[in-house]
């Protein structure tokens, strides 16, 4: 039997995982009877994010992970693609039939059960996967700590939500940049067009809004990982960071003046009845009713409903070059496995392949088998290798990308030529490793 503690995407993907194997789990998850700030719903997997799981293209470096995942019989890819809505070439989810999707599978395994309640204890014998993710209860997270001598704490933040039907559709308009559109996706993306002075007066309201406390946390000097900066902090470091950043107009044009807008808040469909859209890029962390007030003077959006306001919470990682080995497993208790994003990766997609991984392993342990150690030369290999070895400087997250995977043989100037070759050495490095 093998125990996994926490049912987000890496503790379900590793008990999945397991139980394919044809192991026992025993799934440990504190919802419904405790839920953290962040949780709302009692079903698993309930935090993946409908702005999108990233391109699914296989010349991009989400595209491969995603295509390696699947490879390897990834159970969260195919709830993704069971549950994908409109997104201009990005793989995006309903959240809600997403969760749904992923505890029926999980609950209706038979080798698997689920026990519910806090876990405050690590697992005194293992093989076991700690799966908490960045949201790890307090007493748990010490106890982590303790072990690990020490991890690292970040702040994360989500953008808000609104209904499709509080906006003003004569001041937005539907198109994916550059015409990016899929076949069937029209409206994937609305676009809310700004004019000089409208940018302006609302860019200083962003900046002058009063942000929510935080417990612990230094609004004034923000530590917050790069990837999930709230809007507002953005906005501070200039008045033109947001405009060439989540408010780029790069590649849209305004039909009603035939013009590329000064600036354009992108609304991404949230759900698959297109009921529900998201504000791109507007992580934030100011207070509710500062964030209706600021977000409403959005073209479009005067009178806007927010079905979920924009939260900002702790995420904790380990330092785990320090901590762990390529196996994934704790160096001081090799019978420990760690999996998602308490390990230092990025991203829901990364998340759940570090189950993947993770599971595999705990079974290897059980049985007395190699550990399996994927190849630089694929996405997931080398993004573990990462969190194995960590960089030349401080370890941080790292997330999905061709930089961190050895250089080809032959360089190709062309970087949409060159990703696809990353591409198509990873998936034959792969193909090996499951034939054999």
């Amino acid at each position: 039997m093998i125990q996994v503690i926490g049912a987000g995407l890496a503790g379900c993907e590793a008990a999945w995982q397991i139980a394919q194997a044809g192991e026992r789990v025993v799934l440990r998850e504190m919802k419904p009877q405790r839920f953290s700030p962040a949780h709302k719903s009692p079903l698993f997997a309930e935090l993946v994010c409908s702005n999108s799981l990233k391109a699914r293209r296989l010349d991009s470096a989400a595209g491969l992970l995603k295509e390696e995942m699947r490879r390897m019989g990834s159970l969260l890819v195919a709830c993704a693609e069971q549950c994908a809505v409109p997104a201009g070439g990005a793989l995006a989810v309903d959240r809600d039939l997403f969760a749904a999707a992923v505890t029926e599978k999980i609950r209706s395994h038979a080798n698997i059960e689920v026990v519910d309640g806090e876990v405050t204890e690590l697992p005194a014998e293992g093989p076991a996967v700690i799966a908490t993710g960045p949201l790890t209860s307090e007493t748990l997270a010490e106890k982590i700590s303790a072990l690990c001598g020490g991890s690292l704490s970040f702040f994360d933040a989500a953008a808000p939500i609104v209904t499709a039907d509080s906006l003003n559709r004569e001041k937005i308009f539907a198109a994916s940049r550059y015409g990016r559109e899929e076949a069937g996706a029209e409206g994937a993306y609305l676009n809310c067009p700004m004019n000089k002075a409208e940018y302006e007066t609302f860019y200083q309201a962003l900046i002058e809004a009063e942000p929510a406390p935080v417990h612990g946390f230094d609004v004034r000097d923000p530590k917050v990982y790069e990837g999930c900066m709230p809007v507002e902090v953005m906005a501070r470091r200039g008045p033109d960071t947001i405009r060439f950043g989540p408010l780029k107009p790069v590649g849209l044009r305004d039909p009603a003046t035939g013009h590329r807008p000064w600036a354009v808040v992108q609304l991404r469909r949230e759900n698959q009845a297109g009921t529900l859209y998201n504000l791109v890029g507007f992580q934030t962390n100011l207070k509710f009713g500062e964030q209706k007030r600021v977000f409403q003077m959005i073209p479009g959006l005067e009178q806007a409903e927010f079905v979920r306001y924009g939260v900002m919470h702790r995420n904790t990682f380990l330092n785990s070059p320090h901590v762990l080995s390529a196996d994934l497993s704790l160096r001081e208790n090799p019978a420990l496995f760690f999996a998602g994003q308490i390990l230092g990766v990025e991203g829901y997609m990364e998340s759940s392949a570090s189950g993947i991984v993770s599971g595999r392993n705990a079974v290897a342990r059980l049985r007395g088998g190699p550990p399996l150690i994927l190849p630089a030369e694929t996405m997931i290999g080398s993004l573990l290798r990462y969190v194995a070895f960590g960089g030349t400087a401080d370890f941080q997250p790292m997330g999905a990308n061709f930089g961190i995977l050895p250089p080809l043989e032959t360089k190709i100037k062309d970087k949409r030529l060159r990703y696809a070759a990353f591409s198509e050495r990873a998936l034959q490095k792969l193909a090996a490793v499951i034939e054999a």
